[in-house]
């Protein structure tokens, strides 16, 4: 097709585009608004695996980082070269743990050593009456449980001692921690501060690592380590990263169910209003295939007005589907979602696709038109 008879083309379809307005705005706004759902509900699925991913933090960590077995402890000096695999992915917070069974008071309890300032971001649901103790400090953070066996407070003063007798310190209560979990049965203090009372400077017994990934590349992630890394055994959380993965696969689930009955909704209201509009204008059919029109020419023009139908109406919908999106992000997570250009050229054919597919019925009807029958006006 030259270019003369191109803007021809044009100017027949959308002419008889604006000869029909009301009908036309109708089928334009069935389109526009399926495409604003679609792109939008899209939109929001490809964000928010990351984004619930940064959300489910806040439940814990999802990967430990565990002796090889064979082995009780992990040396700090190979946790670089974990980490370093982790490039490119966000790490929320990595806490390390020495863990010692000592006596407070005379009585056997589980001590943690630990980064308090990583405990923060790895675990934000500790909640402590009081403080956690300093870096360097002899103070400890009693867990709930201990602390009522000891009748402790928050500026109490306890003795820390080897189990054997041989070494004992008096800690500084700093405060005490409820989580409803088992951390409410062992008591925490600086990671330096233990280490250097049991002499075990360089190593610890675990590390809890919060890392934004989706449950699928984490199990990857493992595998990856297990190999690179054989002095520590990675292990995912399992209860997180399947709570995680569930929500996402019914996420997943219920954008599909919208995105197709969006779809069918669209199909049928654009598939009506082009019935209609060939139903009306079939003398100005049987006119054309009198003068010479074939039915090739007769549907390329009602599919060139549907196809630009979709068009603006996918345009239209598409930036209405961000601008959904961009609120869902702000008002659901606190921050803004990311403009796909891959989504907006997708949803813009789709829609076009969508009221091509909607016009074949109709089409069907107007190629069919009979000019004698309808001239005469039968």
């Amino acid at each position: 097709m030259d270019m003369k008879r191109l803007k021809m083309y044009l100017i027949m379809v959308t002419n008889a585009l604006l000869r029909r307005k009301l009908r036309m705005f109708i089928a334009l706004l069935a389109v526009a608004i399926g495409a604003t759902i679609i792109s939008g509900m899209i939109t929001v699925y490809k964000e928010v695996p990351e984004q619930m991913g940064r959300e489910f933090r806040a439940y814990g960590a999802n990967l430990l980082l565990l002796p090889a077995r064979g082995s009780t402890l992990v040396a700090e000096d190979d946790l670089p070269q974990v980490y370093q695999l982790m490039n490119g992915h966000e790490i929320v917070g990595a806490a390390p743990f020495l863990y010692e069974r000592l006596k407070i008071n005379e009585l056997p309890v589980l001590i943690g050593g630990t980064d308090f300032a990583e405990i923060k971001k790895v675990s934000p649901y500790w909640q402590v009456q009081g403080a956690f103790p300093k870096k360097n400090s002899k103070e400890i953070l009693l867990g709930y449980e201990i602390a009522e066996k000891f009748r402790a407070e928050p500026g109490s003063h306890v003795v820390v001692a080897l189990g054997d007798g041989s070494k004992e310190d008096v800690y500084t209560v700093s405060g005490i921690v409820r989580t409803g979990g088992k951390e409410e049965q062992f008591a925490y203090t600086d990671l330096d501060t233990l280490s250097s009372f049991l002499d075990k400077k360089g190593f610890v017994s675990m590390v809890q690592v919060s890392v934004v990934m989706g449950a699928s590349d984490l199990e990857a992630l493992t595998e990856k380590m297990a190999t690179k890394t054989p002095s520590i055994h990675p292990q995912t959380v399992k209860q997180i990263a399947a709570s995680e993965q569930t929500v996402l696969g019914k996420l997943q689930a219920l954008v599909l169910l919208v995105t197709v009955v969006v779809l069918l909704l669209t199909l049928v209201c654009v598939g009506t209003t082009m019935t209609e509009v060939v139903s009306e204008r079939r003398r100005e059919i049987g006119l054309k295939k009198a003068l010479g029109a074939t039915n090739k020419n007769i549907a390329a023009e009602f599919f060139g007005e549907s196809c630009m139908l979709g068009f603006i109406g996918g345009l239209i919908g598409t930036g209405c589907g961000y601008g959904f999106a961009l609120l869902v992000g702000i008002n659901v997570f606190g921050r803004s979602l990311e403009v796909s250009l891959p989504i907006a050229v997708m949803s813009v054919i789709l829609s076009m696709v969508v009221t091509a597919v909607a016009t074949m019925l109709p089409v069907r009807t107007a190629v069919k038109v009979e000019p004698a029958i309808v001239l005469r006006g039968e």
